[in-house]
């Protein structure tokens, strides 16, 4: 945060607290690509408010904490910080228009969107500062998009793509790897997922949605996967889900796997579910993992 972005918010924070004392599964669809690190932001998010569903941080950055070297219970929709025992609120949710468009925000803070603060802290990119085209930063290594909101990648065409899956299931702890198939990747604040056209109604009380990334380079090598409330909007198809399956490395496009695919899981102490190509540590949610752009209209029985 820089100085004026700090007193601005320091201070309509303390006028908010004076005045208010008692106060997947199936892959969606393929975006373009984000270490001060990011989350998608969201109406149906877990963790909005922050880890403790009793309150409502507005500048909290729970989510965005990536996962690296956990065991699988603890990277799990962010179990390692509670995320996945913070829900939104009753009857909140993200909707997904089914063969059409949804629209996230994806930020390093909550206050750097427009669900805080009426979005004054806001910009094109996701650290709400203002920051040329060809953002170089002063960090390590320093060929890479650095700041406080390194984007993981040298430039917007190396950036590696983030996904949107879908589990047609309401209760959270009933996610698994094969019926939570995947959807896209960050590089500005607002981004646009593609849905696709088939995807079936969900039961009355949801889905559960996954936002997920797996950076490219330039910083850790960890992961994100981070809970959403989700429902279809406008569906009349009576097309079921296939089981998901395990992605796997195919820069031959016959080598991949074909139809509903599972979320990338990787470099994580245990449960990932894909195995590292020789001589090749890249790891994406992009074609060369069987991806492609777009809303994943393969995903079905």
């Amino acid at each position: 945060m820089t100085e004026i972005f700090l007193q601005k918010f320091l201070n309509q924070f303390f006028n908010v607290t004076n005045t208010n004392v008692m106060f997947i599964v199936a892959l969606l669809s393929l975006v373009a690509s984000a270490n001060a690190h990011t989350a998608a932001f969201a109406p149906g998010m877990y963790c909005l408010g922050g880890t403790d569903p009793s309150q409502d941080n507005p500048h909290t950055n729970d989510a965005v904490v990536p996962l690296y070297n956990l065991p699988r219970s603890q990277w799990w929709f962010q179990a390692d910080r509670g995320c996945d025992r913070a829900p939104p609120a009753p009857g909140v949710f993200l909707e997904l228009p089914a063969g059409g468009s949804f629209t996230v925000e994806l930020a390093h803070n909550r206050a750097q969107t427009t669900l805080s603060f009426n979005g004054e802290f806001t910009s094109d990119w996701p650290d709400g500062q203002q920051h040329p085209e060809d953002w170089k930063g002063p960090g390590n290594p320093p060929d890479c998009i650095q700041e406080d909101g390194a984007l993981h990648t040298n430039n917007q065409s190396m950036a590696a793509g983030t996904a949107f899956a879908i589990s047609y299931v309401s209760d959270i702890s009933a996610v698994t790897m094969e019926n939570l198939a995947v959807s896209s990747t960050p590089w500005k604040r607002i981004a646009t997922y593609q849905v696709p056209r088939d995807l079936l109604a969900c039961p009355a009380d949801g889905c559960t949605c996954a936002w997920l990334w797996v950076p490219k380079g330039c910083g850790e090598p960890n992961m994100y996967m981070q809970g959403f409330k989700c429902k279809v909007t406008g569906s009349t198809s009576t097309r079921r889900l296939a089981p998901a399956q395990p992605p796997r490395y195919c820069p031959n496009f016959n080598e991949c796997t074909r139809g509903a695919k599972q979320m990338i899981a990787t470099r994580q102490a245990e449960g990932n579910n894909i195995e590292l190509p020789p001589n090749n540590d890249f790891v994406s949610y992009s074609p060369d993992w069987g991806f492609s752009p777009g809303a994943q209209n393969d995903i079905f029985l």
